[in-house]
């Protein structure tokens, strides 16, 4: 086990970015079509064919996700990741025609520093095709693809990974790139939201502090426009699972951002979770095993949240927010 969404067989993760841009992208890519749906509760999502992951669509199977920074600009690194998969000859079947289905999401990173200023075109499609090229089952964490220009209310924000298994044995993996308008640590602590459901001290073994202020429990957020922050997160299984029960997987994992970023699924966030099943074990139980499948991914994301606080290195710009290490250490 490698801690990682890669730990289930058949997927690869792939960044690419640019530093003095502050931006990058993120593909989480699957060796074959597989089942997949979405669930959205941020209130500025910015998105590209999540309609077709609805259980009542037609398109079965997609290729690839991408998570990408730039806001609007970024829902081009789709279309860099296409070519790539075109190229192996991938894609749905459409009479002589292959079309790779690649649903993507965007966070806003657009403020975080960095030379914006890249011309007629934006370099996402070129991020998008070089994530694709470079994917691998190793996932390098925090500022890098996704997470390069991404941070929260007090800190840089990052990408993260975890993954479990279930009693029956099956896998559960996330892949998220943290970029929300709260916090993921406990006030201006090193105590992470996410403390209870934390493994073997993947991200600094600190537990919770031993009370909470009502400064602990207050609002904070970074502010700015609707829809300029964002947590974009993928869940994928080994189980056997359909586009229904994939619904319903990355419904039930929502509720890990709940555990690990507060607040979160605010109007200034576009907070998405994409699930997929990758895999052909299957499940004891529709019901039960399902429910555990889903405790589980809920976990596994707030980790991955936190991972990606924790592996965050901060952006050389002027005013760029630090990362947990430079305030806290190792």
């Amino acid at each position: 086990m490698r801690n990682a969404i890669t730990d289930i067989p058949g997927i690869r993760v792939g960044h690419a970015g640019d530093a003095a841009l502050g931006s990058g992208t993120t593909v989480v890519l699957f060796e074959r079509a597989v089942v997949a749906s979405v669930d959205v509760r941020g209130g500025g999502p910015g998105t590209r064919e999540t309609a077709l992951l609805d259980p009542a669509q037609t398109v079965d199977g997609i290729d690839a996700v991408v998570l990408s920074g730039g806001s609007a600009f970024g829902l081009d690194a789709a279309s860099g990741v296409q070519a790539w998969l075109r190229e192996q000859g991938r894609g749905f079947q459409v009479g002589a025609a292959r079309v790779p289905i690649v649903p993507a999401a965007i966070l806003f990173d657009l403020l975080s520093g960095g030379n914006k200023n890249w011309g007629r075109y934006p370099p996402y499609r070129d991020f998008g095709y070089e994530a694709a090229s470079r994917a691998e089952r190793d996932v390098a964490l925090g500022s890098v693809g996704a997470g390069l220009g991404a941070t929260t209310v007090n800190l840089k924000g990052g990408l993260g990974t975890a993954s479990a298994r279930t009693s029956e044995g099956c896998t559960v993996g996330a892949v998220v790139a943290t970029n929300a308008a709260g916090s993921v640590v406990i006030g201006d602590g090193p105590h992470f939201w996410a403390a209870p459901f934390e493994r073997d001290k993947e991200f600094g073994g600190r537990g919770w502090p031993s009370s909470f202020s009502a400064a602990d429990l207050g609002f904070r957020s970074k502010g700015a426009a609707a829809g300029a922050n964002t947590t974009l997160a993928v869940i994928a299984t080994d189980a056997r699972l359909d586009k229904g029960q994939c619904k319903r997987l990355a419904i039930m994992a929502q509720d890990g951002l709940a555990r690990a970023i507060y607040p979160v699924h605010t109007p200034l966030d576009g907070d998405i979770v994409f699930a997929a099943s990758v895999g052909e074990r299957p499940l004891r139980h529709p019901v039960f095993s399902l429910a555990e499948l889903g405790m589980l991914a809920a976990n596994v994301l707030a980790r991955a949240v936190a991972r990606s606080i924790y592996e965050a290195t901060a952006l050389s710009f002027p005013g760029s927010l630090p990362s947990w290490r430079d305030r806290f250490g190792s």
